[in-house]
C-alpha cells in the first residue's frame, strides 16, 4: 500500500493506493513531491503526490486542521473537489484513492479512517452509522441552510441522527451523442421493443449498440435496477434490497431472462473494461448508447464532445410500472467516530454543504447537480438542467444497488453474481441459487 508520510500512523486503508493535497482556504496549490510506494494486492501501485497550499486558518484563528479521504480520483474529480474544499477555508488534507479501489476496501479503510471521508447516502450510509464506526453530525445539520427534507432522510441513521451531509446528486440514464442520432436518423426509444429495435439497427449500420464495462463489479448493477424498477417496480426493488425477497424467485429471474436479449448488443468482456473506456467508446462513436451515470461527461474534454452529449430515460419494459423509476444517487460526506479534530471536521463538513463549495465543484466539473437549493444554478448546462427536471418527475427515486442493500452483500454476493452473469448467462439458475443461500448468512435492516 502507499503509506503517505503527510498523514498520522492511523491514516491506514488495507489496499489503498493514494495521491495527497493539503488544501488551506482558497490559497492556489503549490509544488508536488513524490512518495515511494509499495504494493500488496497491487505490484505497481502508483506513486502518490502531496501538494501544500498555504491556510487561510491556523489553530489559532480558526478550527485548525483535518484530513479528507477522497475517492474523487478523476483529474477533474480531484481538481473539482479541492477547489470545493478551498472554499471552505479550512485547512484540509485531501488523501485521494483510486475511486473502485476506495469501494472495495471500504470496509478495512473506515476502521481507521481520515477525519472526513466521501461516501453515499442511504443505506450505504447507514449500515456504517449502525456499527458505530461514524460520527453523528446532527449539529453540522442544525447549521445547513438549503438542504431538504428528503436530503436529511437519506442523510438520517436508523436512530434519527444525521451521519451524512449530501454534496450533489446525478441520475442514472442512457446516454448517447446526439450528432450520432442525427446523422442515421435514430429516434429515441420508449419502450423495450423500440430500443431493441434500434440495437438492431445500430448492429446493421456496424455501431456497437451499448457500451459495456463492470471493471469492480459496479457498473452493471446499474443495468440491474433498471431493469427490476422496470419489469418488477420500484416497490418490489426494496423488498429485494432489503433481503425480503428470494433471489430465486420469477421475479428476479424475469430481470435476467430480459436482460439477456440486450447481451448480443453489449461491447464483450464486460468485466475487464473500466467505465472510463466504455465512455471513450461512445465518445468515439464506437459504440452508440451507454447506461450510465451522468458523471460521464467528467472524462470528456472537448467542449464539442460535451454538447453533443444528451440522455433518455430507461425504456418502459413492463407497462405497469412505465418509466415511473429512476436511479438519482447521493453523494457526499461523513466524519468518522473519533476523528483526529473534530471541530476542524463539522466545520468541513459544513462547509462542504453549503452553496460556496459545490459552486466551486461545478465551475470546474459540471456533470452534476447540487444537492444545496442554495447553489447557483444559473450556469447549468442543458445536461444538468435535463438531470434536475429529470429527477424531479420521478415518482420514485432509488439510489443504486450497492447503495440500497447491505454493502458487503451488494459487492461480494450481487455483484459477484452479476459478473458471473455477464460471462456465462445460461448459469444464471446456478447463480441465482448461490446469491440466495449466501443472502441467508446477512442481517439487514
Amino acid at each position: 500500500m502507499t503509506k503517505p508520510t503527510e498523514s498520522s500512523p492511523k491514516r491506514r486503508g488495507a489496499g489503498l493506493n493514494r495521491r495527497d493535497f493539503m488544501i488551506g482556504g482558497t490559497a492556489a496549490l503549490g509544488g508536488a513531491a513524490l512518495l515511494a510506494s509499495c504494493g500488496d494486492d497491487d505490484d505497481a501501485a502508483p506513486a502518490a503526490t502531496t501538494t501544500t497550499a498555504a491556510p487561510t486558518t491556523t489553530a489559532d484563528t480558526g478550527p485548525g486542521s483535518t484530513t479528507l479521504g477522497s475517492n474523487y480520483s478523476g483529474e477533474k474529480n480531484r481538481e473539482a473537489l479541492a477547489a470545493a474544499v478551498a472554499a471552505t477555508g479550512v485547512e484540509t488534507m485531501i488523501n485521494t484513492i483510486d475511486h473502485n479501489t476506495y469501494q472495495e476496501n471500504f470496509n478495512t479503510y473506515i476502521q481507521q479512517p481520515d477525519d472526513v471521508v466521501s461516501w453515499f447516502a442511504g443505506y450505504r450510509m447507514r449500515a456504517f452509522a449502525s456499527k458505530g464506526v461514524l460520527g453523528d453530525v446532527s449539529d453540522v445539520w442544525s447549521g445547513l441552510n438549503g438542504m431538504s427534507d428528503g436530503f436529511r432522510s437519506a442523510s438520517s441513521g436508523l436512530d434519527g441522527k444525521q451521519y451524512f451531509v449530501p454534496f450533489y446528486f446525478y441520475p442514472w440514464a442512457v446516454h448517447y451523442r446526439k450528432s450520432l442520432f442525427a446523422d442515421n436518423g435514430y429516434s429515441i426509444p420508449t419502450t423495450w421493443d423500440e430500443f431493441k429495435a434500434l440495437c438492431d439497427t445500430m448492429q446493421a449500420d456496424g455501431i456497437t449498440p451499448l457500451s459495456a464495462a463492470n471493471d469492480g463489479r459496479w457498473p452493471q448493477m446499474g443495468m440491474f435496477d433498471m431493469l427490476n424498477l422496470r419489469v418488477n417496480g420500484y416497490d418490489y426493488h426494496v423488498s429485494l434490497m432489503g433481503g425480503n425477497e428470494s433471489w430465486e424467485s420469477a421475479e428476479v429471474k424475469n430481470i435476467f431472462s430480459t436482460w439477456s436479449e440486450i447481451l448480443p448488443y453489449y461491447q464483450p468482456a464486460a468485466n475487464g473494461r473500466t467505465w472510463e473506456d466504455g465512455a471513450g467508446a461512445l465518445r468515439e462513436k464506437e459504440t452508440g448508447m451507454y447506461l450510465i451515470g451522468t458523471f460521464l461527461t467528467s472524462q470528456y474534454t472537448e467542449q464539442e464532445v460535451l454538447d453533443d452529449i444528451d440522455f433518455f430515460l430507461f425504456p418502459e419494459v413492463n407497462p405497469e410500472h412505465g418509466q415511473d423509476a429512476i436511479e438519482a444517487p447521493i453523494d457526499g460526506f461523513m466524519m468518522a467516530a473519533s476523528p483526529d479534530n473534530e471541530t476542524a471536521a463539522k466545520a468541513l463538513l459544513g462547509g462542504m454543504g453549503s452553496a460556496p463549495a459545490i459552486d466551486a465543484y461545478i465551475a470546474v466539473d459540471p456533470s452534476v447537480v447540487a444537492a444545496n437549493s442554495n447553489a447557483d444554478t444559473s450556469g447549468y448546462n442543458a445536461l444538468q438542467q435535463r438531470s434536475a427536471e429529470a429527477v424531479g418527475s420521478a415518482k420514485y427515486i432509488a439510489q443504486f444497488l450497492d447503495r440500497d442493500t447491505d454493502p458487503d452483500f451488494a459487492a461480494n454476493v450481487a455483484g459477484v453474481g452479476i459478473a458471473d452473469f455477464l460471462g456465462s448467462p445460461d448459469s444464471i439458475d446456478t447463480i441465482l441459487a448461490d446469491i440466495e443461500a449466501k443472502k441467508q448468512t446477512y442481517d439487514f435492516e
